[in-house]
């Protein structure tokens, strides 16, 4: 059975995993992303999004645990008046960006990296031989944001959840009031793009049906 292992605490992305029949479990990388940032200095929002998403699928691939597994990292990384955003983490911080971001638009970029740590050359003969491929694609949707009243933003930021969303704001919650509409993969605004991931597991000789309940 091919098993995927999601090297990710967002619950989003679980969650769009499960409700698109993706079976998976998931397993969280302990990959600083200031340090990675740091050590490779890259500042484009898109190769960002890459670059990490990559460090988390690695991380997670090198452990014993995902030996046999396919192991896909995500990251996501909101491109807004030519600058990078990622988490807020405070309150001061979200409000300045949504105050910026009222009526206005950016580009959510979401960085997926697959690495394929079944064995290449099984000898059982019911295990379908691994690829050895290890490989990513970023998925990248524009977003309109509806005009945002400062008591909106605030009574939003009080409620926490845009301080852990990359640009901060999510799709999928309560921010989506504030959303107008979305170029390109809504999925990709999530956080994972299931769309996407099925052309990263193609390229590991793995149909996404594989992955789907049996039941």
């Amino acid at each position: 059975m091919t098993r995927l292992i999601l090297a990710s605490q967002s619950p989003a992305r679980t969650k769009l995993l499960a409700e698109a029949g993706v079976r998976h479990t998931v397993l969280v990388s302990d990959v600083d992303e200031d340090a990675v940032q740091a050590r490779y200095g890259v500042t484009d929002p898109h190769d960002t999004a890459l670059l990490l998403a990559r460090a988390k699928a690695e991380a997670v691939a090198a452990l014993p645990e995902a030996e046999g597994t396919l192991v896909l990292g995500c990251d996501s990384v909101f491109e807004f008046d030519g600058e990078a955003h990622g988490k807020p983490y405070t309150a001061g911080v979200a409000r300045e960006r949504m105050l910026r971001m009222s009526g206005n638009s950016g580009v959510l970029h979401t960085g997926h990296w697959l690495v394929d740590c079944r064995d290449t050359t099984p000898d059982d003969g019911t295990t379908a031989p691994g690829s050895g491929a290890t490989l990513g694609a970023v998925a990248s949707a524009e977003v309109h944001f509806m005009e945002m009243e400062p008591a909106e933003i605030d009574a939003y930021i009080a409620t926490g959840e845009p301080l852990h969303c990359a640009g901060s704001f999510t799709i999928d919650g309560l921010g989506g009031a504030f959303i107008r509409k979305v170029d390109g993969d809504p999925h990709a605004v999530v956080g994972l793009s299931v769309s996407t991931l099925r052309g990263l597991l193609a390229q590991a000789n793995v149909r996404i049906t594989e992955l789907w309940p049996t039941d």
